[in-house]
């Protein structure tokens, strides 16, 4: 019954075979799988797994199928299909100005919280002092790793953390590594190269864009 059904399915929707990037049509659905047909190449997805063209099936029934791709879900029924808004926004972009001392600050957030952030491109990783990071409600001493820290006024006791989220603008990362420094330093939060590397900056001046590719 399953090849069959397949296979008349496949006869109904093979003139759809020539659609835009992303582009998807529901051939057959079944509990906790689903057929799709992706770019025009056919895919048998179970819950859970990802198809090549980055696809990945989240729950299917006789109904419907739920599928997510970078980031965004979507639930097609039998035979409905999605052009290309499927793929999500190409990039996102934050806009930071330097102030009267040629600094870039900005606001952000660290695990949804308020910060404020100073972009270092000779920082290593994002820097914070402790009192910022109880602030923050990092458990730096439970779950970080001990270690000795080299800083502009010399190697000081620190704990190596991961952020589990950092936002700057539209620009959102997760797992990102942080160092919690003890005492007071730094002053205000920096925003190290573990956040800077994995986007692209351009600087014009007084400006400075940060771009993210999706």
């Amino acid at each position: 019954m399953y090849r069959v059904l397949i296979g008349m399915l496949v006869t109904i929707f093979a003139g759809r075979a020539a659609w835009a990037a992303t582009a998807m049509v529901v051939l057959g659905l079944f509990k906790d799988k689903a057929v799709v047909s992706i770019d025009g190449h056919q895919r048998v997805l179970g819950v859970g797994q990802t198809s090549p063209e980055g696809v990945r099936l989240i729950s299917a029934n006789s109904s419907e199928a739920v599928l997510e791709r970078n980031g965004r879900r979507v639930t097609l029924t039998l035979g409905s299909h999605i052009a290309g808004s499927f793929a999500g926004p190409r990039e996102s972009t934050a806009q930071l100005w330097a102030d009267r001392s040629g600094m870039f600050r900005t606001s952000g957030t660290i695990n949804g919280l308020p910060v404020t952030l100073l972009v270092d491109t000779g920082a290593t990783t994002i820097a914070m002092s402790a009192a910022e990071a109880k602030r923050l409600g990092l458990q730096y001493r439970l779950n970080g790793r001990p270690g000795s820290v080299a800083t502009a006024s010399g190697v000081e006791r620190g704990y190596r953390v991961v952020l589990d989220k950092v936002a700057v603008g539209e620009i959102v990362l997760r797992d990102v590594e942080a160092v919690v420094l003890e005492g007071g330093h730094p002053k205000e939060i920096l925003l190290g190269m573990s956040f800077l590397g994995r986007v692209q900056m351009a600087r014009d001046g007084a400006s400075l864009r940060l771009k993210l590719r999706h």
